[in-house]
Protein backbone atom coordinates (compact mmCIF):
# COMPACT_ATOMS: atom_id res chain seq x y z
CA UNK A 1 0.00 0.00 0.00
CA UNK A 2 1.48 3.51 -1.25
CA UNK A 3 1.46 6.93 1.01
CA UNK A 4 -1.65 7.90 -1.00
CA UNK A 5 -3.49 4.97 -0.48
CA UNK A 6 -2.65 5.25 3.50
CA UNK A 7 -3.59 8.69 4.11
CA UNK A 8 -6.88 8.20 1.50
CA UNK A 9 -8.08 5.31 3.62
CA UNK A 10 -7.06 7.14 7.04
CA UNK A 11 -8.60 10.81 6.09
CA UNK A 12 -10.86 10.22 2.84
CA UNK A 13 -10.54 11.06 -0.76
CA UNK A 14 -12.41 14.22 -0.49
CA UNK A 15 -10.47 15.57 2.44
CA UNK A 16 -7.48 14.93 0.97
CA UNK A 17 -8.61 16.92 -2.09
CA UNK A 18 -9.87 19.58 0.17
CA UNK A 19 -6.28 19.71 1.80
CA UNK A 20 -4.25 19.83 -1.26
CA UNK A 21 -6.64 22.52 -2.35
CA UNK A 22 -5.90 25.08 0.14
CA UNK A 23 -2.33 23.57 -0.19
CA UNK A 24 -1.98 25.14 -3.98
CA UNK A 25 -3.95 28.19 -2.76
CA UNK A 26 -0.98 28.79 0.57
CA UNK A 27 1.63 27.93 -1.87
CA UNK A 28 0.89 30.31 -4.61
CA UNK A 29 -0.39 33.26 -2.78
CA UNK A 30 3.05 32.65 -0.66
CA UNK A 31 5.17 32.69 -4.10
CA UNK A 32 3.39 36.04 -5.43
CA UNK A 33 4.15 37.41 -1.38
CA UNK A 34 8.06 36.21 -1.85
CA UNK A 35 8.42 37.10 -5.21
CA UNK A 36 5.67 39.73 -6.39
CA UNK A 37 7.53 40.85 -9.91
CA UNK A 38 8.24 36.99 -11.07
CA UNK A 39 5.29 35.20 -9.76
CA UNK A 40 2.39 37.60 -9.49
CA UNK A 41 3.34 40.59 -12.76
CA UNK A 42 5.15 38.35 -15.17
CA UNK A 43 2.70 35.40 -14.46
CA UNK A 44 -0.66 35.18 -12.54
CA UNK A 45 -1.24 38.90 -13.55
CA UNK A 46 0.32 38.34 -17.20
CA UNK A 47 -1.32 35.60 -18.05
CA UNK A 48 -4.50 35.20 -16.16
CA UNK A 49 -5.96 38.22 -14.26
CA UNK A 50 -4.31 40.91 -16.67
CA UNK A 51 -6.55 39.69 -19.88
CA UNK A 52 -9.98 39.97 -17.27
CA UNK A 53 -9.22 43.37 -16.03
CA UNK A 54 -8.26 44.52 -19.63
CA UNK A 55 -11.20 43.29 -20.84
CA UNK A 56 -13.19 44.60 -17.92
CA UNK A 57 -12.02 47.85 -18.59
CA UNK A 58 -12.54 47.64 -22.50
CA UNK A 59 -9.00 48.55 -23.37
CA UNK A 60 -7.14 47.21 -25.81
CA UNK A 61 -4.77 45.94 -23.20
CA UNK A 62 -3.05 46.55 -19.75
CA UNK A 63 0.04 47.30 -18.61
CA UNK A 64 1.45 46.86 -15.41
CA UNK A 65 3.38 50.19 -13.60
CA UNK A 66 4.64 50.59 -10.18
CA UNK A 67 1.47 51.89 -8.96
CA UNK A 68 -0.36 48.97 -10.48
CA UNK A 69 -2.02 48.03 -13.60
CA UNK A 70 -3.16 50.47 -15.63
CA UNK A 71 -5.81 50.17 -18.80
CA UNK A 72 -4.53 51.16 -22.16
CA UNK A 73 -6.72 51.92 -25.34
CA UNK A 74 -3.63 52.76 -27.67
CA UNK A 75 0.10 52.29 -27.83
CA UNK A 76 0.00 48.40 -26.59
CA UNK A 77 2.80 47.79 -28.83
CA UNK A 78 5.27 50.34 -27.65
CA UNK A 79 4.44 49.14 -24.28
CA UNK A 80 5.92 45.31 -25.42
CA UNK A 81 8.56 47.52 -27.07
CA UNK A 82 9.68 48.68 -23.85
CA UNK A 83 9.73 45.31 -22.19
CA UNK A 84 6.58 46.43 -19.84
CA UNK A 85 4.61 43.70 -18.27
CA UNK A 86 1.19 43.75 -20.92
CA UNK A 87 -1.84 41.64 -21.12
CA UNK A 88 -4.41 42.08 -23.88
CA UNK A 89 -7.88 40.57 -23.29
CA UNK A 90 -8.78 36.76 -24.81
CA UNK A 91 -6.57 34.03 -24.15
CA UNK A 92 -2.80 32.50 -24.74
CA UNK A 93 -1.89 29.01 -25.17
CA UNK A 94 0.10 29.60 -21.50
CA UNK A 95 -3.75 30.39 -20.10
CA UNK A 96 -5.81 27.96 -21.92
CA UNK A 97 -3.49 25.06 -20.57
CA UNK A 98 -3.30 26.46 -17.03
CA UNK A 99 -7.19 26.85 -17.13
CA UNK A 100 -7.26 23.32 -18.76
CA UNK A 101 -5.22 21.64 -15.89
CA UNK A 102 -7.86 23.78 -13.39
CA UNK A 103 -10.70 22.27 -14.93
CA UNK A 104 -9.49 18.67 -14.75
CA UNK A 105 -8.49 19.32 -11.12
CA UNK A 106 -11.93 20.93 -10.00
CA UNK A 107 -14.07 18.05 -11.96
CA UNK A 108 -12.30 15.74 -9.63
CA UNK A 109 -13.33 17.72 -6.69
CA UNK A 110 -16.95 18.03 -7.99
CA UNK A 111 -17.00 14.38 -8.65
CA UNK A 112 -16.07 14.00 -4.95
CA UNK A 113 -18.86 16.18 -3.70
CA UNK A 114 -21.38 14.24 -6.50
CA UNK A 115 -20.28 11.10 -4.62
CA UNK A 116 -20.66 12.66 -1.23
CA UNK A 117 -24.23 13.60 -1.58
CA UNK A 118 -24.92 10.06 -3.41
CA UNK A 119 -26.24 12.12 -6.80
CA UNK A 120 -25.57 11.94 -10.35
CA UNK A 121 -25.69 8.52 -11.67
CA UNK A 122 -29.17 9.65 -13.09
CA UNK A 123 -28.49 10.64 -16.76
CA UNK A 124 -31.07 13.31 -16.53
CA UNK A 125 -29.13 15.52 -14.57
CA UNK A 126 -26.91 16.54 -17.63
CA UNK A 127 -30.09 17.81 -19.10
CA UNK A 128 -31.14 19.72 -16.09
CA UNK A 129 -27.09 21.56 -16.22
CA UNK A 130 -27.99 22.46 -20.14
CA UNK A 131 -29.66 25.91 -19.30
CA UNK A 132 -26.88 26.64 -17.10
CA UNK A 133 -24.64 26.42 -19.42
CA UNK A 134 -26.59 28.73 -22.03
CA UNK A 135 -26.78 30.70 -19.13
CA UNK A 136 -22.80 31.16 -19.34
CA UNK A 137 -22.91 32.36 -22.55
CA UNK A 138 -25.58 34.63 -22.06
CA UNK A 139 -24.59 36.43 -18.90
CA UNK A 140 -21.33 36.84 -21.01
CA UNK A 141 -23.00 38.98 -23.29
CA UNK A 142 -24.10 41.34 -20.81
CA UNK A 143 -20.95 41.98 -19.57
CA UNK A 144 -20.06 42.81 -23.46
CA UNK A 145 -22.67 45.17 -23.55
CA UNK A 146 -21.54 47.23 -20.54
CA UNK A 147 -18.56 48.23 -22.66
CA UNK A 148 -20.87 49.56 -25.53
CA UNK A 149 -23.20 51.08 -23.05
CA UNK A 150 -19.85 53.17 -21.12
CA UNK A 151 -18.97 53.90 -24.95
CA UNK A 152 -22.41 55.16 -25.36
CA UNK A 153 -22.13 57.77 -22.14
CA UNK A 154 -24.70 54.98 -20.79
CA UNK A 155 -24.36 53.85 -16.85
CA UNK A 156 -24.32 49.96 -17.25
CA UNK A 157 -26.41 47.18 -15.42
CA UNK A 158 -23.45 45.78 -13.73
CA UNK A 159 -20.35 48.16 -13.42
CA UNK A 160 -16.53 47.23 -12.56
CA UNK A 161 -15.27 45.33 -10.35
CA UNK A 162 -18.77 43.44 -10.75
CA UNK A 163 -18.86 42.93 -13.77
CA UNK A 164 -15.15 41.30 -13.87
CA UNK A 165 -17.28 38.18 -12.46
CA UNK A 166 -18.98 37.57 -15.96
CA UNK A 167 -16.19 37.57 -18.10
CA UNK A 168 -14.33 34.88 -18.63
CA UNK A 169 -12.81 32.73 -17.38
CA UNK A 170 -14.17 34.00 -14.27
CA UNK A 171 -17.28 33.86 -15.35
CA UNK A 172 -16.88 29.93 -15.35
CA UNK A 173 -16.68 29.50 -11.58
CA UNK A 174 -19.35 32.23 -10.91
CA UNK A 175 -21.86 29.90 -13.03
CA UNK A 176 -20.73 26.46 -11.52
CA UNK A 177 -21.33 28.09 -8.19
CA UNK A 178 -24.72 29.38 -9.32
CA UNK A 179 -25.33 25.77 -10.59
CA UNK A 180 -24.30 24.25 -7.65
CA UNK A 181 -26.29 26.11 -4.97
CA UNK A 182 -29.50 25.72 -7.04
CA UNK A 183 -28.72 21.79 -7.33
CA UNK A 184 -28.10 21.49 -3.83
CA UNK A 185 -31.16 23.51 -2.70
CA UNK A 186 -33.28 21.50 -5.78
CA UNK A 187 -32.12 18.89 -3.74
CA UNK A 188 -32.75 19.30 -0.50
CA UNK A 189 -36.33 20.17 -1.17
CA UNK A 190 -36.59 17.28 -3.05
CA UNK A 191 -35.64 15.27 0.41
CA UNK A 192 -38.31 17.20 1.85
CA UNK A 193 -40.74 16.10 -0.79
CA UNK A 194 -41.33 20.20 -1.86
CA UNK A 195 -40.59 18.91 -5.27
CA UNK A 196 -40.76 16.07 -7.04
CA UNK A 197 -37.51 15.96 -8.88
CA UNK A 198 -34.56 17.33 -7.90
CA UNK A 199 -32.81 17.60 -11.42
CA UNK A 200 -36.11 19.29 -13.05
CA UNK A 201 -36.33 22.05 -10.40
CA UNK A 202 -32.64 22.53 -10.99
CA UNK A 203 -33.48 22.83 -14.58
CA UNK A 204 -36.18 25.31 -14.18
CA UNK A 205 -33.94 27.30 -11.98
CA UNK A 206 -31.60 27.66 -14.76
CA UNK A 207 -34.51 27.98 -17.63
CA UNK A 208 -35.53 31.08 -15.40
CA UNK A 209 -32.26 32.75 -14.98
CA UNK A 210 -31.80 32.18 -18.85
CA UNK A 211 -35.44 33.87 -20.05
CA UNK A 212 -34.83 36.64 -17.57
CA UNK A 213 -31.30 37.08 -19.24
CA UNK A 214 -32.90 37.21 -22.70
CA UNK A 215 -35.20 39.47 -21.62
CA UNK A 216 -32.61 42.06 -20.31
CA UNK A 217 -30.58 41.58 -23.33
CA UNK A 218 -34.02 42.04 -25.97
CA UNK A 219 -34.93 45.28 -23.52
CA UNK A 220 -31.63 46.34 -24.09
CA UNK A 221 -31.50 45.74 -28.04
CA UNK A 222 -35.08 47.31 -28.37
CA UNK A 223 -34.51 50.64 -25.86
CA UNK A 224 -31.12 51.95 -26.43
CA UNK A 225 -28.66 53.03 -29.06
CA UNK A 226 -25.76 50.54 -28.35
CA UNK A 227 -27.15 47.67 -28.53
CA UNK A 228 -28.96 46.59 -32.08
CA UNK A 229 -31.84 42.95 -32.37
CA UNK A 230 -30.15 40.53 -35.74
CA UNK A 231 -32.33 37.87 -34.79
CA UNK A 232 -30.92 36.28 -38.14
CA UNK A 233 -27.89 35.01 -36.48
CA UNK A 234 -29.74 33.55 -33.85
CA UNK A 235 -32.03 31.60 -36.12
CA UNK A 236 -28.84 30.70 -38.74
CA UNK A 237 -26.92 29.51 -35.75
CA UNK A 238 -29.51 27.68 -34.46
CA UNK A 239 -30.80 26.10 -37.50
CA UNK A 240 -27.48 25.15 -39.10
CA UNK A 241 -26.16 23.47 -35.89
CA UNK A 242 -29.28 21.50 -35.35
CA UNK A 243 -29.07 20.25 -39.27
CA UNK A 244 -25.60 19.17 -38.70
CA UNK A 245 -25.80 17.69 -35.36
CA UNK A 246 -29.61 15.48 -35.88
CA UNK A 247 -28.09 14.44 -39.02
CA UNK A 248 -24.75 13.56 -37.19
CA UNK A 249 -26.72 11.93 -34.78
CA UNK A 250 -29.03 10.24 -37.69
CA UNK A 251 -26.18 8.85 -39.71
CA UNK A 252 -24.67 7.42 -36.53
CA UNK A 253 -27.52 5.96 -35.45
CA UNK A 254 -27.94 4.21 -39.02
CA UNK A 255 -24.51 3.32 -40.07
CA UNK A 256 -22.26 3.36 -36.66
CA UNK A 257 -25.17 2.81 -33.80
CA UNK A 258 -22.17 2.36 -31.66
CA UNK A 259 -21.24 5.58 -31.51
CA UNK A 260 -24.70 6.35 -29.95
CA UNK A 261 -25.23 3.64 -28.28
CA UNK A 262 -23.65 4.45 -24.57
CA UNK A 263 -25.03 8.37 -24.86
CA UNK A 264 -28.04 8.07 -26.56
CA UNK A 265 -29.66 11.79 -26.79
CA UNK A 266 -26.85 12.97 -24.61
CA UNK A 267 -24.46 12.55 -27.13
CA UNK A 268 -26.69 14.53 -29.56
CA UNK A 269 -26.70 17.66 -27.31
CA UNK A 270 -22.86 17.09 -27.09
CA UNK A 271 -22.45 17.44 -30.73
CA UNK A 272 -25.06 20.38 -31.20
CA UNK A 273 -23.45 22.52 -28.14
CA UNK A 274 -20.22 22.35 -30.10
CA UNK A 275 -21.50 22.65 -33.54
CA UNK A 276 -23.25 25.80 -31.91
CA UNK A 277 -19.90 27.12 -31.29
CA UNK A 278 -18.38 26.31 -34.73
CA UNK A 279 -21.11 27.51 -36.47
CA UNK A 280 -21.57 30.97 -34.71
CA UNK A 281 -17.63 31.12 -35.27
CA UNK A 282 -18.03 30.86 -39.04
CA UNK A 283 -20.68 32.97 -39.22
CA UNK A 284 -19.08 35.82 -37.34
CA UNK A 285 -15.46 35.24 -39.14
CA UNK A 286 -17.22 35.48 -42.59
CA UNK A 287 -20.69 35.36 -43.00
CA UNK A 288 -22.20 38.36 -41.43
CA UNK A 289 -21.94 40.38 -44.29
CA UNK A 290 -24.23 37.81 -45.76
CA UNK A 291 -26.87 38.06 -42.95
CA UNK A 292 -26.87 41.84 -43.46
CA UNK A 293 -25.26 42.67 -40.00
CA UNK A 294 -22.83 45.28 -39.99
CA UNK A 295 -20.23 43.90 -37.60
CA UNK A 296 -16.85 42.64 -37.51
CA UNK A 297 -15.34 40.14 -34.85
CA UNK A 298 -12.25 38.28 -34.21
CA UNK A 299 -11.43 35.44 -32.73
CA UNK A 300 -10.12 35.48 -29.36
CA UNK A 301 -8.78 31.34 -28.51
CA UNK A 302 -5.24 30.45 -30.29
CA UNK A 303 -6.75 27.21 -31.71
CA UNK A 304 -9.86 29.29 -33.81
CA UNK A 305 -6.88 32.23 -34.59
CA UNK A 306 -4.46 28.79 -35.65
CA UNK A 307 -7.20 27.29 -38.08
CA UNK A 308 -8.16 30.61 -39.44
CA UNK A 309 -4.77 31.82 -40.25
CA UNK A 310 -3.60 28.54 -41.54
CA UNK A 311 -6.30 27.68 -43.49
CA UNK A 312 -5.64 31.77 -45.31
CA UNK A 313 -2.35 30.90 -45.94
CA UNK A 314 -3.40 26.87 -47.57
CA UNK A 315 -6.44 27.51 -49.70
CA UNK A 316 -6.45 29.29 -53.04
CA UNK A 317 -7.40 33.30 -52.42
CA UNK A 318 -10.27 32.29 -55.06
CA UNK A 319 -11.86 30.32 -52.61
CA UNK A 320 -11.46 32.27 -49.75
CA UNK A 321 -13.11 34.80 -51.03
CA UNK A 322 -15.56 32.95 -51.67
CA UNK A 323 -16.44 30.36 -48.39
CA UNK A 324 -13.66 32.33 -45.84
CA UNK A 325 -10.85 31.04 -43.68
CA UNK A 326 -13.09 29.99 -40.85
CA UNK A 327 -14.92 26.91 -42.42
CA UNK A 328 -12.20 24.22 -40.31
CA UNK A 329 -12.97 25.24 -37.33
CA UNK A 330 -16.42 23.89 -37.95
CA UNK A 331 -15.65 20.12 -39.05
CA UNK A 332 -12.95 20.28 -36.29
CA UNK A 333 -15.62 20.63 -33.46
CA UNK A 334 -17.98 18.14 -34.91
CA UNK A 335 -14.94 15.53 -35.86
CA UNK A 336 -13.86 16.24 -31.80
CA UNK A 337 -17.53 15.87 -30.15
CA UNK A 338 -18.01 12.71 -32.65
CA UNK A 339 -15.12 10.81 -30.97
CA UNK A 340 -16.01 11.78 -27.41
CA UNK A 341 -19.79 10.97 -27.46
CA UNK A 342 -17.92 7.36 -29.35
CA UNK A 343 -15.20 6.87 -26.45
CA UNK A 344 -18.72 7.20 -24.25
CA UNK A 345 -19.50 3.47 -24.93
CA UNK A 346 -21.91 1.38 -22.68
CA UNK A 347 -19.30 -0.14 -20.94
CA UNK A 348 -17.79 3.25 -19.58
CA UNK A 349 -20.60 4.57 -18.89
CA UNK A 350 -21.97 1.19 -16.96
CA UNK A 351 -18.33 1.10 -14.95
CA UNK A 352 -18.38 4.82 -13.87
CA UNK A 353 -21.77 6.27 -14.22
CA UNK A 354 -21.13 9.73 -12.34
CA UNK A 355 -17.58 9.80 -13.67
CA UNK A 356 -19.11 9.61 -17.39
CA UNK A 357 -21.78 12.16 -16.75
CA UNK A 358 -19.77 14.62 -15.11
CA UNK A 359 -17.36 14.59 -18.09
CA UNK A 360 -20.02 14.78 -20.45
CA UNK A 361 -21.41 17.90 -19.30
CA UNK A 362 -18.10 19.67 -18.79
CA UNK A 363 -17.34 18.55 -22.37
CA UNK A 364 -20.70 20.12 -23.54
CA UNK A 365 -20.52 23.55 -21.28
CA UNK A 366 -16.63 24.31 -23.01
CA UNK A 367 -19.00 24.10 -26.38
CA UNK A 368 -21.86 25.68 -25.79
CA UNK A 369 -21.02 28.08 -23.20
CA UNK A 370 -18.42 30.03 -25.64
CA UNK A 371 -20.84 29.44 -28.63
CA UNK A 372 -23.57 30.93 -27.16
CA UNK A 373 -21.66 33.95 -26.15
CA UNK A 374 -20.85 34.19 -29.46
CA UNK A 375 -24.26 33.66 -31.19
CA UNK A 376 -26.11 35.83 -28.44
CA UNK A 377 -22.97 38.67 -29.09
CA UNK A 378 -23.75 38.88 -33.07
CA UNK A 379 -27.84 38.64 -32.38
CA UNK A 380 -27.67 41.72 -30.23
CA UNK A 381 -25.33 43.62 -31.83
CA UNK A 382 -23.02 43.81 -29.26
Amino acid sequence: MNTFERLSEKYGVARLWVASFVAVVVAVAGAAVAMPTRVWDRFLWHYFWGPVYADAKAASCAVMTDGGPEPLYSGCADAVQSGAVVAEPGYTLVSEIGYMLILVYMLVGVYLLLERLDIAEDPNLYFAFVPFMLLGGALRVVEDGTDRAVDAGVTPLVEYPLSSLIISPVIYGVVFAMTLVALLACLELDRRGVVGSYYRATAGVGVTLVVATMAYLTMGALTTDYSTLYPVVLIATVGIASVLSYGLYWLFDHYAPEVNSGTGYIGLLVIWGHAIDGVANVLLADWLDALSVPLTYYPKHPANAFIISTTEALQPAGLTAAIGTSWPFLFVKLAVASLVVWLFNDEFLAESPRYALLLLIAVTAVGLGPGTRDMLRATFGI
